[in-house]
């Protein structure tokens, strides 16, 4: 059994970063080590950390002056300390300073800035990958973005869906029957309202088959700053879409769905596109950052940005059965050779162990 005392830190506690964040101290806490969860309490509130066992200490977000001061007293007694993402990673390396603690980062995501915040976003990139002892990341495409700014030792380190995530039965009908999608097409999206996850992109599509008969349903699960604007071009332009909001049951809608579609600028593992593949259910994905490598022929992907042949994909999908058939099939195979959620756990926790090495010498921040 280990007796690593490790700290998780968690900035904005994205869908993606939280629900990892979670598996990762369930299957640590059952190997023996100790897990403290820094989060704002509002993340807390939604996932729950304490039940997976781990102490939950709660930290301001980033804009608080008292969040770096709350996380040093955290981690204080950690054997490492393990960032989710780029502010995360900065503000605990200034929580660090001066102490000889590892620092392990996993960047999650990449975050899309143009003009000036562009060159303050590259600066941020700088300072959290060299900050970092390792720093894991979930597509080839993050491990080459982080060396190039810098990190000294870049892994990837592919990210599983949590288990929890899925349907033990699926209702499929009843599902369809709440949602107002009896005798029509259901097609699924999800994510955080926010522009690069392409959901205007996905409104323009959807003005191309609501002419279909029956026009298929597009529901939209998750919140952001972009659903008053989304919301408004639904209403004015009379788009078969419904904005459902945070949910906490993504794996049942999508069970009940014919299509998930991600439209997203850039993935590095979608959970809707590893979730989809392990359902069965086709998928329709953007050919951006780890999503080719992540799905292989088992989804159709279309470029980014082009509302033209996302929809006239989704529509001749929609009018093939054998073909949806076959990538409910290829995606079934292919999700079942991605590591598992006890292959990400073993992963991240051997590389803990390897810097948690009393003659590793980490170095003093």
């Amino acid at each position: 059994m280990s007796h690593l005392r490790t700290v998780q830190v968690l900035g904005g506690g994205s869908a993606g970063s939280s629900a990892h964040v979670g598996s990762l101290a369930a299957g640590l806490i059952a190997r023996g080590v100790q897990v403290t969860v820094c989060a704002p309490a509002a993340v807390d509130r939604v996932y729950d950390f304490p039940a997976t066992g781990a102490h939950f200490a709660p930290v301001p977000r980033r804009s608080d002056p008292a969040a770096v001061a709350a996380l040093r007293a955290a981690c204080a007694g950690a054997d490492v300390v393990h960032a989710h993402g780029l502010h995360a990673a900065v503000r605990t390396a200034l929580a660090l300073s001066g102490r000889t603690v590892p620092l392990v980062m996993t960047w999650h995501t990449r975050v899309h800035a143009e003009g000036a915040r562009r060159r303050v976003l590259r600066l941020l990139e700088r300072r959290a990958v060299r900050a970092a002892d390792v720093v894991l990341a979930p597509s080839s495409d993050l491990v080459d973005r982080a060396r190039g700014r810098g990190a000294r030792d870049a892994r990837l380190a592919p990210v599983a869906v949590p288990v929890a995530r899925f349907p033990d039965t699926v209702h499929g009908a009843k599902v369809r029957a709440e949602l107002g999608a009896v005798g029509r097409p259901l097609l699924m999206a999800a994510g955080s309202l926010v522009p690069h996850h392409g959901f205007d992109t996905l409104l323009d599509a959807a003005r191309v088959w609501r002419e279909l008969d029956p026009a298929p349903l597009l529901i939209i699960a998750g919140e952001g700053r972009d659903r008053a604007a989304l919301q408004r071009r639904v209403r004015e332009e009379e788009l078969p879409v419904s904005l459902l909001g945070g949910r906490n049951d993504i794996g049942e809608l999508l069970a009940a769905a014919d299509v998930a579609v991600v439209p997203s600028r850039w993935e590095a593992r979608s959970l809707l596109a590893q979730e989809s593949l392990r359902l069965g259910v086709p998928l329709v994905a953007t050919a951006v950052g780890g999503v080719p490598e992540l799905v292989g022929d088992a989804a159709e992907l279309v470029p980014y940005g082009n509302p033209e042949a996302l929809a006239r994909t989704v529509v001749r999908l929609l009018g093939d059965p054998r073909r949806r058939e076959r990538l409910a099939d290829a995606g079934r195979i292919r999700a079942a050779g991605w590591p598992t959620e006890d292959d990400t756990i073993a992963q991240v926790l051997s590389v803990y162990d390897e810097l948690a090495q009393p003659l590793a010498a980490p170095r003093v921040r």
